[in-house]
């Protein structure tokens, strides 16, 4: 059996699941339908060359999604063409959207109806233009890992380059929201959470912290304060990722020194503003007037993700001391009931865990036992779909939202590979 990332297929792989888990086979047949899910029916190949992928239920691309569903399959990469060939054509879309608009978060396959006739800039390429840290950061941080795990460099193209400037272009403005952004973003007869204060300005922030301010969270919720600390985390590792492309790849001098220079700017602003005062952890959000939200998100970046997107190791003594509060009651979106205990999100009903962070804290769980305990929990509670779903109720698997969640069938992949050994390096 071949087990590295270099030379794995996708049926190795699932007898791989198989093996590893010989007395519980609900675990391979629930990675089999789920590893198979993006490429039999997410994917459409568009006349360009490019492919567009769907988030499951809802026929639009998100930027973050689309990483996300794509990212287990660079283990594959090496072994079957075509999967190698699919991640440079979704790259190669990627920075076309971001090109063509990069404060939206989701996209049409062609141009046509909008999420909702909102108040701001749309176009007709459009689904929905909420502007979040993240969307920018996870197609970069996709390239990366796609380089580093497979050595292929066709991802970074002129185009490739074009879109890094746009978004370094677009985070330099951010750091100043208040006297310099022209983003605006309103929605009307919809819950608060849909929409941004202030005329489509968001909360008042304090410019020029060095943080990187987003009108959204990776759940499309809007943020209560504008400087949303996980998205500014990501957003350091995606740079310092842009900038090593830049020096190996590219030989940009330019380029990397302008990511690495903000990059520096903006870890410095986090372990000075977003350290809660007194405690040795860090917050959600903040605004950087001295407002703090302790809170976390099932929704990826998290401050449970920390590891995952590469901020900080998992043996960081304030990585352990945010993760011990954020899987707590001091976490209001912390839910225990009869089947399942974990991390939720205000964008589903209270009381429904999400499987995204039931998978997250078990790819950065360090206990093996843990790990299998959160693997069997999810497992159980898949109410007989043999998928994963959005937020589950934790009293009664039987009631959850969205059936069809190719994003969280992506990371459950990632959770019982990483089980597995198989890993990417970052």
């Amino acid at each position: 059996m071949k087990t590295t990332a270099k030379d794995l297929t996708i049926e190795e792989a699932c007898a791989l699941v198989e093996q590893t888990f010989p007395e519980d086979a609900k675990v391979g047949k629930i990675f089999r339908n789920c590893i198979r899910d993006t490429i039999d029916r997410t994917i459409k190949r568009l006349p360009d060359g490019s492919v567009f992928v769907i988030t499951g239920d809802i026929p639009a691309m998100w930027l973050r999604d689309s990483s996300c569903q794509l990212r287990p399959y660079i283990l594959f990469a090496q072994a079957e063409p075509k999967i190698r060939q699919l991640i440079v054509d979704l790259l190669n879309k990627q920075m076309d959207l971001i090109l063509l608009d990069p404060y939206a978060n989701a996209f049409n396959c062609e141009p046509g109806a909008h999420y909702s006739e909102d108040r701001t800039e749309m176009k007709p390429e459009l689904w929905e233009r909420k502007y979040e840290i993240d969307s920018l950061c996870f197609p970069m941080q996709l390239s990366y890992l796609f380089w580093k795990n497979t050595g292929n460099k066709e991802a970074f193209t002129e185009k490739w380059v074009r879109a890094a400037h746009t978004i370094l272009d677009v985070f330099e403005t951010e750091q100043y929201h208040e006297t310099r952004s022209p983003y605006y973003f309103e929605r009307f007869h919809c819950p608060h959470t849909d929409t941004l204060s202030r005329e489509g300005k968001g909360a008042l922030v304090k410019p020029g912290t060095g943080l990187i301010w987003s009108g959204f969270r990776p759940s499309d919720d809007a943020c209560r304060y504008g400087y949303l600390i996980p998205s500014n985390m990501l957003a350091v590792v995606t740079l310092k990722e842009m900038a090593q492309i830049a020096d190996e790849v590219l030989q940009d001098a330019f380029l990397a020194i302008k990511a690495r220079t903000m990059a520096k700017q903006v870890e410095k602003a986090i372990e000075e503003l977003a350290v809660v005062p007194g405690k040795d952890f860090y917050a959600y959000e903040v605004d950087g007037f001295g407002e703090y939200n302790i809170m976390d998100d099932a929704n990826l970046p998290s401050l449970l993700s920390i590891p995952y997107i590469g901020y900080r190791d998992g043996t960081d003594a304030r990585y352990r001391n945010t993760r011990e509060r954020m899987l707590s009651e001091e976490n209001p979106y912390f839910y225990k009931g009869k089947a399942l205990e974990g991390i939720g999100s205000p964008h589903t009903p209270t009381g429904y865990v999400w499987d995204i962070a039931l998978a997250m804290q078990a790819i950065t769980e360090t206990d093996r036992k843990e790990k299998r305990r959160l693997i069997t929990m999810i497992v159980e509670n898949d109410a007989g779909c043999g998928m994963m779903h959005e937020g589950i109720c934790a009293e009664d698997p039987t009631r959850f939202t969205r059936h069809w969640f190719s994003w969280a069938n992506a990371i459950f992949c990632e959770m019982i590979l990483d089980y597995c050994g198989i890993r990417l390096t970052q």
